[in-house]
């Protein structure tokens, strides 16, 4: 890191802990405070007594309580990089496709193009802008993710509390998925479920590939078919595990990849099916069914699908 990216925080800082970070452990807290600081010199002023919280003495892993306040001795970190406008069309979806929101969650249709955050290549992402749209929110974290060209139902959560519980349900059976998908081909099986096992791997151009293996983490898909057209078969595709890629690899499995799909589908097919207008990955997160984190009632959320695959998929009937 360069000299002018570092400045000195010459006076002890008293942090309140709030809501917004109520549960987190004190050096989790600490590393996303003080960027740019080494995490060993992060656990050194703590077992050194530097850091306190309510004036006491503290363990790294002693998890922080709303009012506490945390004592935090003058120290160097990292420049606050100045922000990178999000692109207009992203930010304009983020203010008008919101499915719900609360004090405790927001729920949005993501745009397909977009990654949900930043990283290998990408300066910024969904979870960024909406932090650069709403500076005064003190906590916004994603709770799972979608693939960029993927588009539909997208949590974030606005509470650490809302984001633990919600964790927890993606982790068991808490959360039921629908995603509509447009396959090539005619798919005449009324629906089927595929279990086949995924294992993630990374191919020679450093694209991250998934393939169906024995060795792999066990993956189950429910595809159920909802019309059929000339070429094409439109699914409801439901996904009983999460692993990354699930729907692309398994409908690739079915002998239907999913139109647009550069990774798994069919090059000559993608080409034909581009002239014809389909310029993306047609896999939409349609339907989303949980209890809320706080309230505990049912939500049932649905992401109508963006215009373009719409106007598509009406042409195909």
């Amino acid at each position: 890191m360069k000299l002018e990216d570092i400045k000195v925080i010459p006076k002890v800082q008293l942090k309140e802990i709030t809501d917004a970070h109520e549960g987190q452990r004190l050096d989790n807290f600490l590393i996303n405070l003080l960027k740019g600081v080494p995490k060993s010199h992060i656990y050194r002023i703590i077992r050194k007594g530097e850091v306190r919280i309510n004036k006491g003495r503290c363990a790294a892993k002693r998890k922080l309580i709303i009012g506490d306040i945390v004592r935090i001795p003058p120290i160097r970190v990292a420049e606050e990089k100045q922000l990178i406008s999000a692109p207009a069309y992203l930010t304009s979806s983020l203010t008008r496709d919101i499915l719900f929101e609360d004090d405790a969650i927001l729920v949005i249709n993501k745009p397909s193009g977009f990654a949900v955050h930043g990283g290998s290549g990408i300066s910024s992402g969904v979870i960024e802008a909406l932090r650069e749209l709403r500076p005064d929110s003190h906590f916004l974290e994603l709770v799972h993710r979608l693939d960029r060209d993927t588009s539909g139902c997208l949590i974030i959560a606005k509470k650490r509390s809302a984001l633990r519980t919600l964790h927890e349900y993606f982790r068991g059976d808490g959360v039921k998925k629908n995603y509509l998908a447009l396959l090539h081909g005619r798919w005449e099986k009324q629906k089927l479920i595929v279990d086949q096992p995924l294992l993630k791997n990374i191919s020679q151009g450093g694209e991250r590939m998934v393939k169906i293996s024995s060795s792999g983490k066990p993956s189950k898909t429910l595809f159920r078919r909802i019309a059929l057209y000339h070429d094409t078969t439109l699914v409801e595709a439901s996904p009983y595990t999460g692993r990354t890629h699930q729907i692309r690899v398994h409908a690739a499995w079915l002998g239907h990849a999913i139109i647009g799909d550069e990774r798994y589908g069919e090059n000559e097919i993608n080409k034909k099916f581009r002239q014809r207008g389909y310029k993306r990955l047609f896999l939409h997160a349609h339907k989303l069914q949980f209890a809320h984190p706080v309230s505990g009632e049912v939500l049932k959320l649905v992401a109508p699908l963006p215009d373009d695959l719409q106007a598509l998929l009406d042409k195909e009937k």
